[in-house]
């Protein structure tokens, strides 16, 4: 999961995938914006088939916090 969810955030961000780490935080450390955040959970609910709850959007902070949260929703 974990990087499926590089991939996708690498994309979405065009960076590289191998400089994202579980604790990489996706404002600070990654520089993504609210409009890359809603075009990655777009993403990943249309790669993944897993739909993100909108309340859940402000608890992921972190790479790690996405994985987490996708896994509990498998």
């Amino acid at each position: 999961m974990f990087e499926t969810v590089c991939a996708l955030i690498a994309d979405q961000l065009k960076i590289d995938p191998k400089t994202i780490k579980p604790e990489s935080r996706l404002l600070e450390d990654l520089k993504a914006d609210s409009a890359n955040i809603m075009m990655l959970i777009m993403d990943v609910e249309s790669e993944l088939g897993i739909i993100v709850d909108d309340d859940a959007l402000m608890r992921l902070k972190t790479v790690g916090d996405v994985v987490k949260y996708l896994e509990s929703k498998q």
